[in-house]
């Protein structure tokens, strides 16, 4: 029986674990499986370029995962029930279970309207590509209504700033409010500050600072200090939330519902499942929780494919880095900040602004697009066999040893379960 691999979501973190479990694990003794409630992998580093008007590219998971061996089944997951090892999901054919003996939880995050009243029926917002498109609709019917077509951006992160700036430097014609809740910038450094204050001047934009949100209407936006903000559309942008699916199945959850991890990704309450991405609460390299970033699911992917990977195959796991060293942040097609952060998540003094940080950005991005879409480029062609339960301490202490110089730390898993017989491996090769 072979060992069954699912995988939750199909973005950034789902996608490179699936495509590199794919190549890394033999066919002959693992089945991976993908399941995501669309049919396209999207761009969420995009999704603002796509809101303002840009055509921003969607591949086909089919054409994505195909000649992997990966099967991907579109559909929504609705439960995880990780006692018995299943996942509901429901689709256009009514939906059904799939058993799982691996399970990689990377549903992600969707937009949080904080229980602001009205935010969630009258607000758009950037986080999903049917969102995007609902405000590009929107955006499209504002031009000639003067105040009545302000566009109001409520959220002064790395979303809300690149998106009052797209929207603004894309649509010339519609007046762009940016609302921030502190000083503008302030997780930056000082030059960086200014950087952004002059992007937002020269783009027209009118930032609101030290500025509380109550309550979203249709057509205006209510501040805590009685301001009345005329919007003909409202973008929230003002944070990120999880889904309650992993808390509902009894799964160790953070206050904010992420998946308590170990430092291999995997949940520490129910060893078969890992998370990884947004939806994975993981001490970064810092003593911090990585921050909901496109980076930490880059980094979280990696540390769970070397978990899975060496417990399947009984070799050493390897300790990837866990860390956050920048932002980047897009202001326009044509200018950018490039902000270092030092080991406490705080702003370095210098920064890198202009066409240079746009560049790099676009170039992250499309680096980003290309690695998803090429799954198993790069990795070894050597396929591995599982094992049995991992208890070669000398060929672990080989390969720690051989890895000496190369930057990773290997180390044993004291924890490891012993393998159910659905579980037990062919000879490895």
């Amino acid at each position: 029986m072979k060992h069954r691999i699912v995988i939750l979501g199909a973005g950034y973190a789902g996608a490179y674990v699936a495509g590199t479990l794919a190549r890394r694990l033999s066919p002959a003794d693992t089945g991976i499986t993908v399941v995501n409630a669309v049919p396209d992998f999207v761009q969420r580093m995009r999704l603002h370029q796509l809101a303002a008007g840009q055509d921003i590219e969607a591949p086909k998971l089919a054409d994505v995962f195909a000649g992997t061996g990966i099967r991907l089944r579109v559909a929504r997951v609705t439960a995880v029930e990780p006692e018995r090892r299943v996942v509901a999901v429901a689709d256009a054919d009514g939906g059904g279970e799939l058993g799982y003996d691996t399970l990689v939880y990377a549903l992600g995050s969707h937009g949080a309207d904080h229980a602001v009243p009205g935010a969630a029926e009258h607000a758009f917002d950037v986080a999903a590509r049917p969102s995007a498109l609902r405000l590009r609709e929107r955006l499209d019917t504002l031009s000639g209504r003067g105040e009545g077509g302000r566009v109001v951006v409520v959220g002064d992160g790395l979303t809300g700033v690149e998106t009052a700036t797209e929207i603004a430097e894309s649509r010339p014609g519609l007046p762009v409010t940016l609302v921030a809740r502190g000083e503008l910038g302030a997780r930056l450094s000082a030059g960086a500050r200014g950087h952004l204050r002059r992007a937002c001047d020269r783009l027209g934009i009118t930032v609101l600072e030290h500025t509380a949100v109550e309550a979203v209407e249709a057509t205006r936006v209510l501040c805590a200090d009685g301001t009345a903000l005329a919007s003909g559309a409202t973008v929230w942008t003002a944070g990120f939330a999880v889904g309650p699916i992993a808390a509902a199945g009894g799964l160790e959850v953070a206050g904010n519902g992420q998946i308590v991890v170990d430092r291999t990704m995997r949940s520490v309450s129910h060893p078969d499942v890992y998370a990884v991405g947004d939806s994975a609460y993981a001490i970064g390299d810092n003593g911090r929780p990585l921050p909901m970033s496109c980076a930490s699911a880059g980094y979280t992917g990696r540390q769970a494919v070397e978990a899975i990977v060496g417990r399947l195959t009984g070799c050493a796991i390897a300790n990837t880095r866990l860390v956050y060293t920048y932002n980047h942040i897009s202001l326009g097609r044509r200018d950018g900040i490039l902000q270092m952060v030092d080991d406490e998540g705080q702003a370095k003094p210098t920064y890198t602004g202009g066409r240079t940080a746009a560049r790099v950005k676009a170039g992250i991005v499309r680096m980003s697009l290309w690695a998803t879409s090429h799954p198993t480029f790069g990795m070894p062609r050597r396929r591995r066999r599982l094992a049995a339960a991992p208890d070669a301490t000398t060929e672990k202490a080989g390969r720690a040893g051989k890895a000496g110089g190369s930057g990773i730390r290997y180390v044993r898993d004291p924890q490891e379960p012993a393998r159910a017989e659905s579980e037990t491996p062919l000879t490895r090769r």
